[in-house]
Protein backbone atom coordinates (compact mmCIF):
# COMPACT_ATOMS: atom_id res chain seq x y z
CA UNK A 1 0.00 0.00 0.00
CA UNK A 2 1.33 3.64 -0.86
CA UNK A 3 1.92 5.18 2.23
CA UNK A 4 1.19 8.76 1.20
CA UNK A 5 -2.08 10.00 -0.08
CA UNK A 6 -2.63 12.41 -2.80
CA UNK A 7 -2.73 15.93 -1.23
CA UNK A 8 -6.03 18.30 -2.69
CA UNK A 9 -3.34 20.66 -2.51
CA UNK A 10 -0.66 18.74 -4.74
CA UNK A 11 -3.77 18.66 -7.52
CA UNK A 12 -4.63 22.18 -7.51
CA UNK A 13 -0.86 22.92 -7.98
CA UNK A 14 -0.87 20.17 -11.16
CA UNK A 15 -4.11 21.68 -12.65
CA UNK A 16 -2.23 24.97 -12.97
CA UNK A 17 0.76 23.83 -14.13
CA UNK A 18 -1.18 21.15 -16.72
CA UNK A 19 -3.54 23.98 -18.02
CA UNK A 20 -0.70 26.46 -18.43
CA UNK A 21 1.25 23.95 -20.51
CA UNK A 22 -1.37 23.26 -22.39
CA UNK A 23 -2.13 26.41 -22.98
CA UNK A 24 1.09 27.11 -24.50
CA UNK A 25 1.06 23.88 -26.75
CA UNK A 26 -2.86 24.04 -28.22
CA UNK A 27 -0.85 27.62 -29.73
CA UNK A 28 1.43 26.24 -32.08
CA UNK A 29 -0.09 22.99 -32.49
CA UNK A 30 -1.76 23.66 -35.77
CA UNK A 31 1.12 24.73 -36.89
CA UNK A 32 3.32 21.83 -35.89
CA UNK A 33 1.25 19.23 -36.76
CA UNK A 34 -0.63 20.60 -39.54
CA UNK A 35 -4.71 20.21 -38.62
CA UNK A 36 -6.18 21.46 -35.53
CA UNK A 37 -5.92 20.24 -31.82
CA UNK A 38 -8.63 18.25 -30.12
CA UNK A 39 -10.24 19.60 -26.99
CA UNK A 40 -7.73 19.09 -24.94
CA UNK A 41 -8.32 20.28 -21.15
CA UNK A 42 -8.21 19.92 -17.42
CA UNK A 43 -12.05 20.54 -16.07
CA UNK A 44 -12.02 21.92 -12.53
CA UNK A 45 -14.71 20.64 -10.38
CA UNK A 46 -17.73 22.22 -9.75
CA UNK A 47 -21.05 21.99 -7.11
CA UNK A 48 -22.67 19.63 -9.63
CA UNK A 49 -19.04 17.25 -9.45
CA UNK A 50 -18.94 17.48 -6.01
CA UNK A 51 -22.43 16.05 -6.04
CA UNK A 52 -21.21 13.38 -8.50
CA UNK A 53 -18.30 11.97 -6.50
CA UNK A 54 -20.71 12.54 -3.18
CA UNK A 55 -23.40 10.27 -5.18
CA UNK A 56 -20.57 7.57 -6.22
CA UNK A 57 -18.99 6.98 -2.47
CA UNK A 58 -22.90 6.28 -1.35
CA UNK A 59 -22.89 3.65 -4.36
CA UNK A 60 -19.53 1.97 -3.76
CA UNK A 61 -16.53 2.77 -1.10
CA UNK A 62 -13.64 4.30 -3.42
CA UNK A 63 -10.07 4.48 -2.53
CA UNK A 64 -9.34 8.47 -0.71
CA UNK A 65 -7.22 9.67 -3.52
CA UNK A 66 -9.68 9.50 -6.08
CA UNK A 67 -11.87 11.68 -3.98
CA UNK A 68 -9.38 13.97 -3.04
CA UNK A 69 -8.92 13.89 -6.84
CA UNK A 70 -12.25 14.37 -8.00
CA UNK A 71 -12.64 17.25 -5.25
CA UNK A 72 -10.52 19.18 -7.35
CA UNK A 73 -10.90 17.94 -10.84
CA UNK A 74 -13.79 17.02 -12.88
CA UNK A 75 -12.37 15.69 -15.63
CA UNK A 76 -9.58 15.29 -18.20
CA UNK A 77 -9.14 15.12 -21.89
CA UNK A 78 -6.03 14.84 -23.70
CA UNK A 79 -6.64 13.30 -27.04
CA UNK A 80 -3.83 15.10 -28.58
CA UNK A 81 -1.12 13.45 -25.92
CA UNK A 82 0.03 10.07 -28.27
CA UNK A 83 -3.16 8.11 -28.93
CA UNK A 84 -5.32 10.63 -26.22
CA UNK A 85 -5.44 9.91 -22.21
CA UNK A 86 -9.21 10.89 -20.68
CA UNK A 87 -9.74 10.92 -16.77
CA UNK A 88 -13.87 10.53 -16.38
CA UNK A 89 -16.02 12.77 -14.52
CA UNK A 90 -17.29 11.17 -11.57
CA UNK A 91 -20.85 10.95 -12.85
CA UNK A 92 -19.27 8.28 -15.76
CA UNK A 93 -17.26 6.19 -13.21
CA UNK A 94 -20.73 5.79 -11.51
CA UNK A 95 -22.10 4.70 -14.91
CA UNK A 96 -19.33 2.36 -15.56
CA UNK A 97 -19.38 1.08 -11.96
CA UNK A 98 -23.46 0.43 -11.87
CA UNK A 99 -22.69 -1.70 -15.47
CA UNK A 100 -19.48 -3.56 -14.87
CA UNK A 101 -18.86 -3.22 -11.81
CA UNK A 102 -15.39 -3.18 -9.95
CA UNK A 103 -12.54 -4.42 -11.66
CA UNK A 104 -10.56 -7.81 -10.10
CA UNK A 105 -7.01 -7.60 -9.88
CA UNK A 106 -5.23 -11.17 -8.66
CA UNK A 107 -4.30 -10.21 -5.48
CA UNK A 108 -5.30 -6.47 -5.30
CA UNK A 109 -8.53 -5.28 -3.91
CA UNK A 110 -11.10 -4.51 -6.12
CA UNK A 111 -10.46 -1.45 -8.46
CA UNK A 112 -12.39 1.16 -10.16
CA UNK A 113 -12.03 2.24 -13.50
CA UNK A 114 -11.44 6.24 -13.40
CA UNK A 115 -10.17 7.13 -17.09
CA UNK A 116 -9.02 5.55 -20.50
CA UNK A 117 -6.88 5.90 -23.57
CA UNK A 118 -7.65 6.68 -26.75
CA UNK A 119 -7.32 3.05 -27.62
CA UNK A 120 -9.62 2.28 -25.53
CA UNK A 121 -7.56 0.65 -22.32
CA UNK A 122 -8.92 1.43 -19.21
CA UNK A 123 -6.85 2.69 -16.18
CA UNK A 124 -8.63 1.31 -12.46
CA UNK A 125 -7.77 2.55 -8.85
CA UNK A 126 -7.50 0.05 -6.26
CA UNK A 127 -8.13 0.82 -2.63
CA UNK A 128 -4.02 -0.13 -2.47
CA UNK A 129 -3.75 3.11 -4.33
CA UNK A 130 -2.01 1.46 -7.74
CA UNK A 131 -2.95 2.60 -10.92
CA UNK A 132 -3.82 -0.34 -13.21
CA UNK A 133 -4.44 -0.13 -17.05
CA UNK A 134 -5.73 -2.97 -19.00
CA UNK A 135 -3.81 -5.16 -21.82
CA UNK A 136 -6.32 -4.81 -23.70
CA UNK A 137 -9.63 -2.82 -24.61
CA UNK A 138 -11.44 -4.65 -22.11
CA UNK A 139 -13.26 -4.62 -18.58
CA UNK A 140 -12.49 -8.19 -18.64
CA UNK A 141 -9.17 -9.42 -19.54
CA UNK A 142 -5.79 -8.82 -18.03
CA UNK A 143 -4.68 -5.46 -15.98
CA UNK A 144 -0.74 -4.75 -15.56
CA UNK A 145 0.27 -2.26 -13.14
CA UNK A 146 0.71 1.52 -14.89
CA UNK A 147 1.57 3.25 -11.69
CA UNK A 148 2.55 3.32 -8.15
CA UNK A 149 -0.02 5.77 -7.11
CA UNK A 150 -2.26 8.17 -8.78
CA UNK A 151 -0.27 11.23 -7.61
CA UNK A 152 2.29 9.11 -10.36
CA UNK A 153 -0.66 8.79 -12.72
CA UNK A 154 -1.30 12.43 -12.76
CA UNK A 155 2.56 13.01 -13.23
CA UNK A 156 3.14 10.34 -16.09
CA UNK A 157 0.24 13.48 -17.79
CA UNK A 158 2.09 15.61 -17.26
CA UNK A 159 4.96 14.42 -18.48
CA UNK A 160 3.60 13.77 -21.60
CA UNK A 161 2.11 17.35 -22.31
CA UNK A 162 5.25 18.93 -21.82
CA UNK A 163 7.16 16.16 -23.82
CA UNK A 164 4.90 18.13 -26.65
CA UNK A 165 5.76 21.49 -26.24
Amino acid sequence: MTDERLDAEWVRVWCEQAGAALTELMQSFQARHGFPPGRNAVVLATEESHEATDMLVELTPIPSDLTTMYWVINGVSLPDMDNGYFIHPPSTVASHFREYGAIQINGEEPALVFASDGGGHLFALAGSGRVWRSTTASWFDQFDLAAASLKEFLEGLARRISGQL
